[in-house]
This record gives C-alpha cells, sequence and structure tokens, in this order.
C-alpha cells in the first residue's frame, strides 16, 4: 500500500498546474496575438526497451515453431549378423544415416549450448537495463517538479500581455472605437473640411472674373482705337491714283470691302461686374472654417486619450485582479507536497535500487547452478555423441573387407563396441533428458503461448482489461483499485498506450477526473472576474465636437453670397465671339499677297506697312487679350458648376456631419460595448491560451510516463527474450538431440553388426545359395563355434 499512497500523493501533486477551459456560454473570439510560452524543461530517459536477439534469434525462431515428445524404441538381444550379399552397400548406408544423425544431435547440443550461454550473457544487459529504468525513474521524479514551477512561472507571460494591453487600452480599446465611429465621422468631416477648398476657389474665380473683365475692358477699348486709325489708314491710301488704273481698282476695291470687319467683336463694357459676390466671400472667408474642422478632427482624434481616462480605475481594478491570481496560483501550489511527495519517491527508487542490487550475488550464485546442471545435460549427449564420432571412426579404420564376422579386428571391434556403449548410455540417459525436456517444455512453452504471445499482439492487455474479471463488480480493475471508481474508463491497454506514446502521467491516469481543481483555476473564475470588472466601464463621449456653431453659419453664410445671381450667359457669349471679327494675322497675310499684285509704288509699299502695323496690333494686342478671355472663361465656368449644386453640397455635408454627431453623442453606446467586448474577449483569450497549453503541456509534456511502460517492455524482455526464449531454445535443442537419439540407437545397433565381432555367422553349401538359419546361441557356443552345416532342429 505504500507505493500505491505515494502514487496518489504524486498524482495529486502534478494537478497544481491544472487549468480547465469549462465555460461554454462565453462567445470565443480569437485572441489579438498568440502567445509563446517557449519549451517545457523535458527530460530524456535512457532506456530502450527493445530487444535484438541477434543471430541466436533464428534458433529461437526455430523453437518457436517446434515442439515434440520423443519416445525411446526396444533394445536388440541377438549377437549374429545374417549375411547378405548387399552388405556392403548397406553398412555404407547405415554409416551415412548414423553420421547424419550423429551431426543432428551434434547440432542440437550445440544450439543447446548457445542457449544456456546467452541466458548467461543476458543476465549483464539485464543489469543495464534495470539500471536505466531506475535511472528513467530518478530523472522522472527530479524533472517533474521544475516542470511544474515552468508551467506556473510561465503565467507571468499572461501577466505581462495582459499589462501591455491594460497600459495601452487607450490605443486598443479607443483605437478600436475611434476605427469604428471613424467610418461614418471620417467622411463627414472631409466633406466638410473640402468645402473650405470650395470657398478659397470660389475666391480666386470671383478675383480672377474681376481682374480679366477690367483688362478686357480696357484692352478692348485701346484696341478698337488703333483698329480705327489703321482703318482710316488704309481707307486713305486707297484714294491713290493708281486704284484708278484698271488692272489695279479691283484689288483696291476688294480691299476697301474688308475694311468694316477690321473691328473687336466683343463688348465687355456692358457685363456686369462681381465685386459684391467677391466681397461677400471675403466675408466669409474672414471666418477659418479649416481651422474649425482641424478642431473638429483633433476633438475625434482624442477618443483613445478619452478611453484611457475614463478607464483609469477599471484598468487598476483588473491589474489588482492579475495579482491576486498569481498570487492564488503560487499559494494553492503549495498547498501540495509536490516536492516532497517526489523526495519520498525517489528515496523509495534508491531503496529499490539497493536491494535489487543485493539481489544480484545471490542471481550469479543461481545462475552458475542452472549453468553447471544445462552444462551437464549437454555432456550427456556429448558423451553419447563421442561414442557414436569414436565407434564410427574405429569402425571406418578398422574394417576389412575380406574378415569374416568371427574374424575381424580388434580396431574394428572397438569401433563396434563404442557405438554399442552410445547406445547403452543414450538408453541410461534418455530418460533424463526426456524428463527435463518434458518439464521445460510444460513450463516454458505454456508460458511463451499464455504470457509472452499474448503480449506482443496486446490480447494479453484485453484479458487484463476484461470486466469484472478482477473484481466482480468491478468494471475496470486499475482505477477501482487506485481511485476506488471501477467505472472510470481506464484500461491497463489504455495506460500502457498512453506512456508508450510518452504521453504525461496526468492524462494516462486519468487524474482530470480525480483531481478536479476547476473550482479554483477554470476558465469561468477568470472570466467572470473580468467581465466583472469591465462591466463597469463606459465611454462618454459627447465631449467631442466635430463642427462647432460657427463653422455651420459659415457654410450657409457661403450659400448666400450671390454667385448664383452672375449673368454667366452673358459672360460665356461674350467670350464666346473672341476679340475680333477677323483674324487680324490672316488678315495681314492676304493684305500683303494682294499689295504684291499691284505694281510697285507707293500704294504697295504703304499696303506692306499697314499689314506689319496690323500684326504688331495682334501680337501686342489681341494675343495679351485672348488669354485674358481664357482665364476668363475658366472662371466664369467654375462659378457655374460651384453656384449650380452649392446649396445642395452644403446641405448634404451639414447633414452628414449632424448625424456624425448624433451618433458619437446618443448611439457610440452600441459601439462603445461592442469593441469593449471585444478588448475583453483579447484579455480573456490570453488566460485560455494559458490554459489550453497548461492542457497540452500535462497531457504530452510534464511528467511523461514513458518509464512506466519501459518497466513492462524491460520485464517482457527480461521474462520472455531473455529467460523464456533462452530456455525454450535450450530444451529444444536438446529436445532434438534426445528425439534423434532413437534413430541413433537404431542405426548403431545395426551398424555395430558390421563392426563387432560376431559369435556366429552365415555360412553357404556349395549347391545351396539361400543362407542356413543358425541353431541357438546356447547350441552353437557349446557345441558348433564354426558350424558348416548345422544339425536339424525341431524348430526348423
Amino acid at each position: 500500500m505504500l507505493w500505491k499512497t505515494g502514487l496518489i500523493f504524486l498524482c495529486w501533486g502534478l494537478t497544481s498546474g491544472e487549468l480547465q477551459d469549462s465555460q461554454s456560454g462565453t462567445p470565443a473570439t480569437p485572441a489579438r496575438r498568440t502567445l509563446d510560452f517557449g519549451y517545457v524543461p523535458s527530460g530524456v530517459y535512457d532506456t530502450v526497451a527493445y530487444y535484438e536477439p541477434g543471430a541466436i534469434g533464428i534458433l529461437f525462431n526455430m523453437m518457436h515453431a517446434f515442439l515434440y515428445v520423443v519416445q525411446p524404441n526396444p533394445f536388440p538381444e541377438e549377437m549374429h549378423q545374417r549375411q547378405r550379399k548387399n552388405a556392403d552397400c548397406l553398412r555404407g548406408l547405415l554409416t551415412t544415416l548414423l553420421l547424419t544423425t550423429t551431426f543432428i544431435i551434434t547440432a542440437g547440443v550445440l544450439c543447446a549450448y548457445a542457449a544456456n550461454q546467452n541466458l548467461s550473457s543476458q543476465l549483464k544487459s539485464m543489469r543495464r537495463l534495470v539500471k536505466s529504468n531506475l535511472k528513467d525513474l530518478h530523472t522522472f521524479a527530479n524533472q517533474t517538479p521544475a516542470q511544474i514551477d515552468y508551467l506556473i512561472s510561465q503565467y507571468g507571460t499572461v501577466e505581462h500581455h495582459v499589462l501591455y494591453d491594460l497600459d495601452n487600452v487607450g490605443l486598443l480599446l479607443g483605437g478600436r472605437i475611434h476605427e469604428e465611429l471613424g467610418k461614418d465621422v471620417q467622411p463627414a468631416l472631409n466633406a466638410a473640411l473640402s468645402m473650405t477648398g470650395t470657398m478659397q476657389d470660389t475666391k480666386d474665380a470671383l478675383e480672377n472674373v474681376s481682374l480679366t473683365l477690367e483688362t478686357l475692358q480696357e484692352g478692348t477699348v485701346k484696341l478698337q482705337a488703333n483698329l480705327s486709325l489703321v482703318r482710316g489708314s488704309l481707307s486713305n491710301a486707297l484714294n491713290d491714283p493708281v486704284c484708278t488704273d484698271p488692272r489695279s481698282s479691283e484689288i483696291c476695291r476688294n480691299i476697301r470691302s474688308t475694311l468694316p470687319r477690321l473691328e473687336i467683336a466683343a463688348n465687355y463694357s456692358s457685363l456686369p461686374d462681381v465685386t459684391n459676390q467677391l466681397d461677400k466671400v471675403n466675408e466669409v472667408l474672414e471666418t477659418d472654417l479649416g481651422q474649425i474642422v482641424e478642431k473638429g478632427y483633433t476633438s475625434f482624434n482624442d477618443t483613445p486619450t478619452l478611453v484611457t481616462d475614463q478607464t483609469r480605475n477599471i484598468v487598476e481594478g483588473v491589474k489588482v485582479l492579475l495579482d491576486d491570481i498569481g498570487s492564488n496560483i503560487s499559494t494553492f501550489t503549495k498547498l501540495f507536497p509536490v516536492h516532497s511527495s517526489l523526495t519520498n519517491f525517489t528515496k523509495m527508487i534508491s531503496h529499490t535500487h539497493s536491494q535489487i542490487e543485493d539481489i544480484y550475488p545471490h542471481a550469479d550464485q543461481m545462475d552458475f547452478y542452472r549453468w553447471i546442471c544445462c552444462i551437464t545435460l549437454c555432456c550427456m549427449v556429448v558423451l553419447i555423441l563421442t561414442f557414436n564420432f569414436l565407434g564410427l571412426l574405429c569402425g571406418i579404420l578398422g574394417f576389412d573387407r575380406h574378415a569374416t564376422p568371427t574374424t575381424r579386428g580388434c580396431v574394428s571391434n572397438t569401433g563396434g563396441n563404442l557405438l554399442m556403449a552410445g547406445v547403452g548410455f543414450s538408453f541410461l540417459f534418455s530418460w533424463v533428458l526426456m524428463g527435463v525436456i518434458t518439464a521445460l517444455f510444460l513450463v516454458g512453452g505454456n508460458l511463451e503461448k499464455l504470457v509472452c504471445e499474448p503480449f506482443q499482439t496486446r490480447q494479453l492487455f484485453k484479458v487484463l482489461d476484461t470486466p469484472n474479471l478482477v473484481n466482480s463488480a468491478w468494471k475496470n480493475f486499475i482505477p477501482g483499485y487506485l481511485y476506488n471508481d471501477p467505472e472510470m474508463d481506464l484500461t491497463a491497454y489504455s495506460l500502457y498506450s498512453n506512456c508508450k506514446d510518452n504521453r504525461g502521467i496526468y492524462s494516462a491516469l486519468h487524474l482530470d477526473k480525480i483531481f478536479n481543481i476547476s473550482a479554483f483555476l477554470n476558465t469561468s473564475v477568470y472570466s467572470k472576474d473580468v467581465s466583472r470588472k469591465f462591466e463597469g466601464m463606459k465611454v462618454d463621449l459627447r465631449g467631442i465636437i466635430l463642427l462647432e456653431s460657427e463653422g455651420k453659419q459659415n457654410l450657409i453664410s457661403f450659400t448666400k453670397t450671390g454667385i448664383n445671381e452672375i449673368d454667366f450667359a452673358a459672360y460665356l457669349e461674350e467670350v464666346n465671339k473672341g476679340v475680333t471679327r477677323i483674324n487680324l494675322v490672316d488678315f495681314a497675310t492676304q493684305l500683303d499677297a494682294q499689295a504684291d499684285q499691284l505694281s510697285k509704288g507707293t500704294l504697295q509699299t504703304s499696303l506692306k506697312g499697314h499689314a506689319n502695323t496690323i500684326r504688331q496690333i495682334h501680337i501686342q494686342q489681341v494675343i495679351p487679350l485672348e488669354q485674358s478671355m481664357s482665364i476668363l472663361n475658366q472662371s466664369i465656368r467654375l462659378l457655374e458648376r460651384t453656384s449650380s449644386d452649392l446649396p445642395v453640397r452644403v446641405i448634404d455635408v451639414l447633414a452628414a456631419v449632424d448625424a456624425a454627431q448624433f451618433l458619437i453623442s446618443h448611439n457610440a453606446t452600441f459601439v462603445v460595448s461592442q469593441e469593449t467586448e471585444k478588448y475583453k474577449q483579447t484579455i480573456i483569450g490570453y488566460f485560455k491560451q494559458y490554459i489550453d497549453w497548461i492542457r497540452t503541456s500535462l497531457a504530452l509534456e510534464v511528467a511523461t510516463c514513458k518509464p512506466l511502460s519501459n518497466i513492462v517492455d524491460t520485464a517482457e524482455i527480461l521474462g520472455c527474450s531473455f529467460l523464456l526464449d533462452s530456455m525454450n531454445t535450450f530444451w529444444f535443442g536438446l529436445g532434438c538431440s534426445t528425439l534423434f537419439l532413437l534413430p541413433s540407437i537404431i542405426l548403431s545397433v545395426k551398424l555395430a553388426k558390421f563392426y563387432r565381432r560376431m559369435d556366429t555367422e552365415d555360412v553357404y553349401d556349395d549347391i545351396e545359395t539361400i543362407p542356413m538359419k543358425t541353431i541357438p546361441t546356447y547350441d552353437t557356443m557349446t557345441r558348433f563355434p564354426r558350424a558348416s552345416a548345422p544339425p536339424h532342429h525341431a524348430d526348423w
């Protein structure tokens, strides 16, 4: 019961790092960041519970497939050899068969000897395996406290990330609120800000209209005066007498007809000025709408600061909760004697190791006695083999083909006697051999079939896990014995498999069913505590003013500047007329061409001078006026577009700003609650990651029970691979030798007749070809040592 109590305390101690997630009602929002808890420190187990027998494994496999029992045969009595014509052939056949049988027996003895030696040599490997298993248990006991301490210490990782998020609540929570509200606020402020650009563009356009209108009015007056002078001068020049010439009169008449078109086309003096509209726009621009909108931006962008200031008390409360949780975890782990339990467990391992070391000398002595007994059994067969080999050697070397059975030589006779001696020792030792082989077969064969093979196929675990096998009232004996809960789903096979996979003892023994501390360290406790802290979180954003009333009034005043009252059609009509009615460059070119048609003289020179003057007027006056007209055209069209939708735009901007302001002042509670819940789930997500990591570590990395499965595998290696396989191979080899003693006896007896000196022999008459039967032995011995014609006997 001591080891059971120690195991219970050990398992109880391991649960000090347990955290469970049992809140199913809280929505699982993914954490913002994935925590990195590092790697749990793990021990390296040295035991390799695997055995490869090597070359002798062939003998083990042969033994596994061979189970026979042998029986002796009767011993022949008559010392007489009948003469046959095929005696030489028969003797050779018998010699070959006996030699083959002897070699088979030799192989069996060598097999038994190898198995015997293998068992002795494996005792050293047994010590290494036992030492390795105990060392792994020490590693298990020494490493487990460090692993548990590491699990507890990683709470600091959770605390660090939670504190970081709490210290940056304005950036994280306030930033999320700002981002969500910004979907409506940013477009409204952007639209209001765009109106400042519209106002400035309108002012610039009005200024351009005012300046260009004045420029055009003055320029057209000067242009009209210069054109009048040129037109009058040309008219006077055409009064030249040359024009009376019939050839030149037509040219002069054409030039005079185009002179009325040499005048300005547009009259800008009749266009109304835009001074009134420009003054009103300047009055509107005296209020800096851009600065007002920028204040709205600044006020809205201060949302993270508002959240930080308004959640300061809640953040401090959560920080206090974090400290309490850390203190409670540390205090709770100290309530259970993990270190003391593992220390006692280590002492128990050391004590067990000492006891095992004390057993080794006795085991060596017992193995020596076993080795002597097995060698003795092998020597029995070796003695028989010695007689067989010597008998065959002497018989073969001393056999004389020309000698009769009664006149055979001493060497041949000795060979036959040695063969018969082997037969005698075979009968003498066979009962001992068969008894030992039978006993070893019954023990080793049944253990192999009932224990070793079922263990390899895992059928043994099914037998052990049979319900009600150990106790009629228990479904599973392991939880029934350890926890008094036989209904728990904990079987020998599941325990062995989990430990074989190097899983933690916590999951292998289902300690979560027995040592459940979720009432203190489960997810719902932390979730409720954190949720309770965040329930009082309220963020008041009513202090955010997006657009002050002055800015709104400024927008309204902009719609009343009167730019929509400008006569855009009149302006565009005059602009589209052009500067002059005729292109002065084209007129000057035509005038030069017509002057070239006249005869050289004063008129031609005058016309060419006027053409150059007209070109100078175009360059110096018309082109600047055209540029001013282009500016006026662009400005008028911009003002026309602006005035067409200005009231609607201003109404839309004011509506968007009012809607965004209403959202912030009255409907931001939903956004705040939604983002607060996400932020809270982020905080709780860190705890969930820690809990999941604790659960995974306890199941896979902490206190891995590989040493327990190694102990079972080592027991199987020692019991089956080392002991039973060697023992079964021993009786298999010895049994094979014993089995072939029967044909060895038969063949030795038959072959000995060809080597031994016989008391009688068969003789043949000159006429008869059939050998005569001899009389009984006693009669032959007393009266007919070499009878050629034995007397008639009543039995013949």
